[in-house]
């Protein structure tokens, strides 16, 4: 695999190997990592958040497009305001009050969202500057991202070192593996806050999207969005897409949970989850026929259906992303777990490894 550092030009991808990683540099600091594979599904990161800034797939007609929300000028991601495809940790989602007791010690965190921290705190992993590496020798076109969090960052105990490695396939996966260690007993729950729009027109709402989640159960909130700590069937609530369901077929519906969010912002409690990799949810547009499946190691996802985006925020195309014009499907362990206790348990302790597997698989319908 060779490093290449030059200009992206989208109208020379099909003149490129698949295995060839680009790196554009673009000034301070900022480095942004192409690549992918030989049926036209690409990709760019960058080193910014560990963000993913753009993933392009054809329609059944052969149309290649982006199918996520972000910036043309990838400098504009550095400090924006709606995470689009950032790394969320240390801890992903929200977590109330910033506290949280820990072998009988208690910690505050830092708070950014109504007295609660929310997606790591006010300066969380999605900006930080990462060490990008390509991984040469991968079988797949592969790049690592590296970063340490300090002791007491945000107010987290230990010193975390996290690796991020983003792997394109031949078939059609997105594959994004974590990793973390730390030097004291801690907690961590990462994700990343990509937002899909699988027509590729940011200008169009992701209610027509059909989607289904396997998951007979979700975590109901309160009004500030945290977890109650009760576990609630979906049966005949609009929670329920165990079948393939249009979106807009229940998001304004007249229920206590979707008045408090606007729409969709919950999390799902995967099920038959024992730890292995398997199918969470899956996604399909249909005037495109773009088909993705996700899977996970990861007891919960959070189905979020864009409903904070305001349109004040530039997006790609001259498009301001206004509301319910993307949605995010993060993988995840359930949020505020470290004061639940019968969530599955988000502490890392010295000599363990957090490792949490991502798959984002495209086809065409």
């Amino acid at each position: 695999m060779s490093e290449l550092v030059t200009a992206i030009n989208p109208q020379e991808h099909s003149t490129r190997s698949s295995s060839e990683i680009v790196i554009n540099r673009l000034g301070n600091a900022l480095e942004a990592f192409e690549f992918g594979n030989r049926n036209g599904m690409r990709v760019t990161i960058l080193n910014y958040g560990a963000t993913l800034a753009r993933l392009e797939f054809p329609d059944r007609q052969g149309n290649i497009a982006d199918v996520l929300l972000g910036h043309d000028d990838l400098s504009k991601f550095i400090g924006g305001r709606f995470y689009f495809g950032g790394t969320i940790g240390r801890f992903a989602n929200r977590i109330a009050g910033g506290k949280f007791t820990l072998d009988g010690k208690h910690y505050q965190l830092s708070v950014n969202n109504k007295g609660n921290m929310l997606h790591g705190g006010a300066s969380g992993f999605d900006k930080k500057f990462w060490e990008g590496k390509i991984l040469n020798g991968s079988e797949q076109p592969s790049v690592e991202f590296s970063y340490v969090s300090a002791d007491g960052e945000e107010g987290f105990p230990g010193a975390v070192r996290i690796t991020i490695v983003y792997t394109v396939t031949d078939g059609n996966e997105l594959k994004i593996r974590y990793e973390a260690v730390s030097d004291q007993p801690t907690i961590i729950n990462m994700t990343n806050h990509a937002y899909f729009n699988l027509a590729g027109a940011w200008e169009k709402q992701i209610v027509d999207h059909v989607l289904r989640i396997n998951a007979s159960h979700f975590t109901p909130t309160d009004g500030h969005s945290i977890p109650t700590g009760e576990i609630r069937s979906v049966e005949k609530t609009p929670m329920d897409f165990r079948r393939p369901t249009i979106i807009g077929a229940g998001i304004d519906a007249s229920d206590e949970q979707l008045a408090w969010a606007g729409g969709f912002d919950h999390n799902w409690v995967i099920d038959r989850f024992d730890g292995s990799l398997r199918e969470a949810a899956a996604l399909f547009e249909p005037t495109t026929g773009r088909t993705m499946h996700v899977f996970t190691d990861q007891p919960g996802l959070q189905f979020y259906s864009g409903n904070y985006l305001d349109g004040t925020q530039e997006g790609k195309n001259g498009v301001y992303h206004a509301k319910r014009t993307g949605l995010c499907l993060e993988c995840q362990h359930f949020p505020n777990s470290p004061n639940v206790e019968k969530f599955p348990s988000t502490v890392l302790r010295p000599g363990r490894v957090y490792t949490h597997n991502t798959v984002y698989k495209f086809s065409i319908n």
